[in-house]
């Protein structure tokens, strides 16, 4: 297993990266300048990294969850890329773990323009190769175009960490290939981090997908969603890390706000299981 990347980014044993969910940004439709304007937004998502990073996680991914309905990656507009810049300027200068980034749907060169400009460590591309159906529509893969970009924006730096059948769509398209191959066209095309999900946010693969995945599958594997307290230990002694947003909310709930309680508790679960390997 390769594990090199996540030691380089993180320091620590299974790695947990915490979700800033950045509240609606200008230019999609749940945003309003009355109820909240950029500065709230800001401060909401210092507040909420600060509580995470006390808390115990190791890393923290800031997305435009809130921008939903989501568009395409090629129709998310320079409005997008600017707000999520100046959130996570702030984001970074407030804590001391690393940061990295998503910006949906599949918006990766957003995504890594973002992570140039504030030296984050990796982004979250939710297809890097083949193609699904979205909620949005046709999704390509981005392997070849981030690649160059990347080359292009000097950032060999930043990590590219990306989904296998993503949660959130419908992979019909590429049915006649297992999981597995999917998985082995993502790492043969340059994904360096592996993120598997449930079906849906908030819900989780079960301990035998996990442990047949990574054993396949020779590059680090995180669990993308569904972790929680009750499965924490079951499923993470399988993968090299998670990416948890949800749970670590009042109820559960993406929605609502970061619990500081609920992250503790969960991370001294975590700590349990790194102390056991």
């Amino acid at each position: 297993m390769e594990e090199k990347i996540l030691n380089n980014i993180f320091k620590v044993k299974k790695p947990i990266i915490g979700m800033v969910h950045l509240r609606p940004l200008p230019g999609s439709p749940n945003y309003s300048s009355s109820n909240i304007n950029m500065k709230e937004i800001i401060q909401t998502a210092v507040k909420e990294a600060k509580i995470l990073e006390k808390a115990g996680v190791d890393g923290l991914q800031i997305e435009n969850i809130w921008d939903y309905p989501f568009v395409k990656g090629e129709e998310i507009g320079h409005e997008t890329t600017a707000a999520m810049t100046a959130a996570a300027v702030k984001v970074k200068e407030a804590v001391d773990i690393p940061i990295g980034i998503n910006c949906h749907l599949n918006g990766g060169k957003q995504a890594l323009a973002v992570a140039k400009a504030v030296e984050a460590k990796w982004i979250r591309v939710f297809e890097w190769v083949n193609a699904y159906i979205s909620r949005a529509g046709y999704i390509e893969g981005l392997s070849g175009k981030l690649s160059r970009y990347r080359s292009f924006l000097q950032a060999e730096d930043i990590k590219f960490f990306c989904d296998v059948n993503v949660k959130h769509g419908s992979h019909f398209l590429i049915s006649d290939r297992s999981i597995i191959e999917q998985a082995k066209d993502a790492v043969e095309q340059g994904a360096e981090s592996l993120i598997i999900t449930g079906f849906e946010t908030g819900k989780a693969p079960s301990a035998a997908e996990v442990k047949k995945f990574t054993n396949k599958i020779n590059k680090t594997v995180l669990i993308g969603s569904g972790l929680k307290g009750e499965n924490v230990k079951d499923l993470l002694k399988y993968a090299d890390g998670a990416i948890v947003g949800s749970y670590f909310k009042k109820d559960g709930n993406w929605k609502n706000e970061v619990q500081y309680k609920r992250a503790n508790d969960f991370m001294l679960k975590v700590n349990e299981l790194r102390g056991e390997l």
